[in-house]
């Protein structure tokens, strides 16, 4: 049997999609289990034992009609018996048809659904003590008579990769003696960026807690104008703990030095994804106009912590649509003494397992 599971785009999308590989892994042992990814995001799910091959969207198919006619005509030669159709954009509504393959399986789409042979309509509500963003996924299967069971994202990295990245963090003054923090410090977009005067706040607040913990900052080069300024705002005690040169522009690499790292904190997106996969303690702040659940489940406050403007504020619908229409203002009122308390308690937490 030969299945083809489609996610294009984000890195957190393509590693919480990986869980499906894991779960018919188990179902078909010996079946080829295909992954379908844009090429940039690959890190995330390198090395994954559950995964047979990969093929790759890469800017050159996406940027020109012939290449990808030519990418589907490629899909169809495969004759895959299965493609499940994650994504669910026209690009992967177009692949899942060339496919050929009989049973298709995709979210439901009233414009769409008639492409597919099996259609499933979001949950809107966890029935389970995971997030949505898992829920939905994994119930995906049920059209191949896989029953539901929780997995969680997984990252595998390889040893040589950890001991290069020790030695890294070494040669720039890391004392693994001591606790090392690594602070998703700007979101993937300003609608996504917790306010650089509360961030600033966040990390004087970690560094008076725990005065010799060391803390690394995660941002994509284009950000490092809008990092910097964070670090400046800090207070000069705050400023001595962050190794601001210690960044890597590397994916492969990152997620070595986060291993390293007792806690990742700060703003959600794909960083907490791999932390989380890499099974690192997260603290994460939302966005206003995002829904927490759809991100974050009841079974993982063992061992992470989630903050949104709604866990202290009583938000109606009306409010999460102008929190994604003007999500600075709504930032602003989400302040840093509304979660002290609960920061405090997770340092305290970590402090206590060093």
């Amino acid at each position: 049997m030969k299945i083809l599971v489609i996610q294009q785009k984000m890195i957190g999308d393509v590693l919480t999609s990986s869980i499906l590989f894991e779960a018919l892994r188990e179902k078909y042992p010996d079946a080829q289990l295909d992954y379908l990814i844009n090429s940039h995001t690959y890190p995330v799910v390198q090395e994954n034992p559950f995964i047979s091959d990969f093929v790759f969207i890469t800017p050159e198919i996406e940027n020109s009609k012939f290449k990808f006619y030519k990418f589907l005509k490629y899909i169809k030669h495969q004759k895959y018996d299965v493609v499940i159709d994650v994504y669910g954009k026209t690009s992967s509504n177009l692949i899942s048809v060339f496919s050929g393959a009989k049973i298709r399986i995709a979210y439901y789409k009233k414009h769409t659904s008639f492409l597919y042979s099996h259609t499933l309509k979001r949950s809107k509500k966890p029935s389970s003590n995971v997030s949505l963003a898992i829920e939905n996924r994994l119930r995906l299967l049920k059209f191949l008579h896989i029953d539901f069971k929780t997995y969680k994202p997984k990252i595998t990295l390889l040893e040589s990769e950890k001991k290069t990245a020790k030695l890294y963090l070494q040669n720039n003054g890391i004392v693994f003696s001591k606790p090392l923090y690594m602070i998703s410090v700007l979101g993937s977009n300003p609608n996504k960026t917790y306010p650089s005067k509360y961030m600033s706040k966040v990390l004087d607040i970690i560094i008076q807690n725990k005065p010799d913990a060391q803390i690394l900052f995660n941002y994509i080069p284009k950000q490092a104008e809008h990092a910097r300024a964070i670090l400046e705002a800090c207070k000069p005690k705050t400023k001595q703990q962050i190794y601001f040169n210690v960044f890597v522009k590397n994916l492969r690499d990152f997620l070595a030095i986060t291993s390293f790292c007792k806690a990742m904190i700060g703003n959600e997106g794909g960083a907490i994804n791999m932390a989380k996969a890499l099974d690192i303690k997260t603290f994460t702040i939302f966005s206003p106009g995002l829904n927490k659940q759809n991100w974050f489940g009841h079974e993982e406050t063992n061992k992470h912590i989630a903050i949104h403007l709604a866990d202290y504020i009583n938000l109606e619908d009306k409010d999460y649509i102008s929190a994604k229409a003007n999500p600075k203002e709504a930032y602003l009122k989400l302040k840093p003494a509304f979660f002290i308390d609960e920061l405090n308690l997770f340092i305290n937490n970590l402090n206590n397992e060093l």
